[in-house]
């Protein structure tokens, strides 16, 4: 398989933080279509792998390809308009405005502040919000202040937010934190449905759950890959019994 044909393609990725090699030469394919889960220890550079893929951070070395498209050196916004969405652990809506609204607002078209200024809310703008809102099974509650939302909710309705931008890449950082036992339920069967037509990376510390979701699971260790196969292999690998699992 050459590297084009991959939606994301990490190659001899490094970033040092004063002398500390955070992320060390390492080397990731995402497919079209996959869903890949991350997981690893505290401090084994889940979350700066992102950073330097979204733009937050600049890579040290190395290459970041998204559809066959250097990133780095890319400015974070210009990566978002190239279809790279990303949901950091907390959620961030507008917690006065409705569910609708949350989604209208962030509707490509909406994202600007001249663009928020001219922004006509046109059929097309709505069949989208409906269309994302039953996605994320927020359909009934389109009227509702997002505040009052429950804790599940409000991480549903950020995915929707960036769904409404229909990103290529989805990012998500410890999508189920805080959430029931019902959420999760909910909030997997989600994950596998947006993976239709996207890939998308989450990071994941809950081992039941990336058994349920994942296509592919990457274990990180200090900045590098341990191990990389489905949930069985990884699980089954004494190196990362060793240094996850077994603690």
């Amino acid at each position: 398989m050459s590297n084009t044909d991959f939606a994301l393609a990490v190659e001899g990725l490094t970033v040092s933080f004063d002398g500390f090699k955070a992320i060390e030469d390492l080397t990731l394919y995402v497919d079209k279509n996959e869903l890949r889960v991350i997981i690893g220890p505290n401090g084994a550079g889940k979350t700066t792998l992102l950073d330097l893929i979204c733009g937050k951070t600049k890579a040290s070395s190395g290459s970041i390809k998204f559809q066959n498209q250097e990133l780095t050196g890319m400015d974070e916004y210009l990566r978002v308009r190239k279809g790279i969405g990303r949901k950091f652990q907390t959620p961030s809506i507008y917690e006065n405005l409705s569910v609708f609204k949350n989604l209208e607002v962030s509707y490509p078209e909406g994202r600007s502040v001249f663009g928020a200024l001219r922004f006509q809310c046109t059929p097309a703008v709505q069949q989208r919000v409906q269309a994302v809102a039953q996605e994320i099974g927020l359909d009934h509650v389109l009227e509702m202040e997002s505040g009052l939302l429950s804790h599940g909710q409000k991480q549903w309705l950020e995915i929707g937010m960036l769904l409404m931008q229909d990103p290529e890449l989805l990012m998500l950082d410890e999508p189920i934190a805080g959430m029931s036992a019902r959420e999760r339920e909910l909030t997997a069967d989600l994950l596998k449905r947006i993976c239709v037509g996207r890939s998308v990376i989450v990071i994941e510390h809950d081992m039941e759950f990336v058994a349920r979701i994942a296509h592919k699971v990457t274990v990180m260790h200090q900045g590098k890959i341990l191990a990389e196969g489905s949930m069985e292999a990884v699980q089954s690998d004494p190196k990362v019994i060793d240094v996850y699992l077994g603690h």
